[in-house]
């Protein structure tokens, strides 16, 4: 940096500064690019069950918002949190092996007070006189946000119609450093969570996508009136941020200074725990602007130093625990009811009847010999089985019984056709000796018909 006094500033010492980012865009990059290399990665990770945050930090005009959110005017313009969204749900209508739900919060951080800007009453009610968003605080440290609604989105279009409502409800004033320039922090959280069918075990996690207001100096600003104090309510919050950040980058330090603001209370998980944290630093090119790009670059490598530990968020489903210890409690139950001789005075329900009776018809329909029928140590369940099988066993003696019955019919038929026939031919037989057919020509014609017979 040259020594320039016309500019207003002046540096004495150093020409030159040199700073390290795993990439860098130039003024000519897409949003696309800026997508596929930053956020696709991340939102990976938020599917396969990790929790995870973009946040993007420069000052004002250098193209936060429109990093993060991006512009109206075209389709193409479209920042992270639309895409992030369209990639999220596309995934999740290819996978069928899991069972999704998401929700999505925005919360707007506006001197020091969260609102929700999902809250419908936006519109009609002055910010004053909105439910302000409080951060509640649990035994394990687990932060929650009262009065931040949690809207469910079941689709694309639901999600970005959200997002939408969120971004008119903005808090955004003109300056001299930008003709829209967003007054408040905004952090828009995408929660996920999958189950697959017949596990108990529940994937959850969380995208924070985050857009910070804008970081300068008052001065260079020239703002005054409500402008000023939200200006100075900004860099407030961001120097708290920034103590954080420097207390995390120190190895040994044993206090972080998370609830000096709201906004590091609430980003708590992001920036030093279970958290995949990307930053997007945004600079202006203008010469004038030189030592807050400055500023910027060094924030961004202190970020860089922070070491966060990721971890697979899986829980237990309450429900369907309560479903398994109530089936783990009746089936102990029938066990010690079984070693006691206790007699089980209440009736099966004609739901477990049945489900015991398709359990026996289909061992008895396995053609397979060394199948076995397990009904458990409910002897109720076992009375009903052997009740059951008498009854199968009766029929099918029953059916075998009637065929037996024809079948003897059929033979005691046969025999004694088969025994008359042969009365008739030994007959006939002898009258041929005796020669009988040959006196009376009748008797050839009967015998005939005999022997046809």
């Amino acid at each position: 940096v040259p020594r320039d006094l016309a500019d207003g500033f002046v540096n004495n010492k150093r020409e030159s500064y040199k700073f390290k980012f795993q990439k860098i865009f130039d003024q000519e990059a897409k949003q696309d690019a800026v997508f596929e290399s930053i956020a696709k990665p991340v939102a990976e990770c938020a599917l396969a069950g990790y929790n995870g945050t973009i946040f993007a930090y420069g000052q004002t005009g250098s193209g936060k918002t429109f990093t993060i959110t991006g512009g109206a005017e075209r389709y193409s313009d479209r920042g992270i949190i639309p895409r992030t969204l369209s990639y999220i749900f596309q995934h999740l209508e290819k996978d069928s092996s899991k069972v999704y739900t998401t929700h999505v919060s925005y919360l707007e951080i506006y001197n020091e007070c969260g609102y929700d800007l999902l809250d419908p009453r936006h519109e009609a009610s002055k910010l004053e006189d909105l439910p302000k968003v409080t951060i509640m605080e649990d035994p394990d440290q687990n932060i929650h946000l009262k009065n931040l609604s949690l809207q469910q989105a079941t689709n694309e279009e639901e999600a970005l119609n959200l997002l939408f409502l969120g971004d008119t409800n903005r808090m955004i004033a003109e300056t001299p450093m930008n003709q829209a320039s967003t007054r408040s922090h905004c952090i828009f959280t995408i929660h996920i969570s999958s189950k697959e069918p017949g596990s108990a075990t529940v994937r959850r996690s969380k995208l924070h996508l985050v857009d910070l207001a804008g970081s300068e100096r008052v001065a260079k600003t020239g703002v005054g009136g409500q402008l000023l104090t939200e200006a100075k309510y900004i860099n407030l919050s961001l120097h708290y941020l920034e103590q954080v950040i420097i207390a995390l980058a120190e190895k040994h330090r044993s206090h972080i200074p998370y609830r000096n603001s709201m906004m590091t209370s609430v980003l708590r998980d992001s920036l030093g725990g279970n958290c995949m944290t990307t930053m997007i630093a945004t600079l202006s090119l203008e010469k004038r602007n030189i030592d807050e790009s400055i500023s910027t670059c060094r924030f961004a490598q202190r970020v860089a130093l922070i070491k966060n530990e990721a971890v697979l968020n899986e829980e237990i489903d309450p429900r369907l625990m309560i479903i398994q210890l109530k089936k783990v409690i009746h089936e102990l139950k029938d066990e010690l009811a079984m070693v006691t001789r206790e007699q089980r005075r209440e009736e099966l329900t004609p739901e477990e009847l049945l489900q015991l009776d398709e359990l026996i018809k289909r061992f008895l329909d396995d053609p397979d010999p060394e199948s076995t029928l397990d009904v458990g140590a409910d002897m109720r369940k076992v009375k009903h089985s052997f009740n059951y099988l008498k009854v199968y066993v009766e029929r099918n003696l029953a059916g075998l019984r009637n065929v037996w019955r024809t079948d003897m019919d059929l033979r005691n038929s046969c025999k004694i056709r088969n025994k008359t026939l042969t009365e008739l031919k030994g007959m006939l037989k002898g009258y041929q000796v005796e020669g009988v057919i040959e006196r009376t020509g009748s008797y050839r014609n009967w015998s005939a018909e005999v022997i046809c017979m």
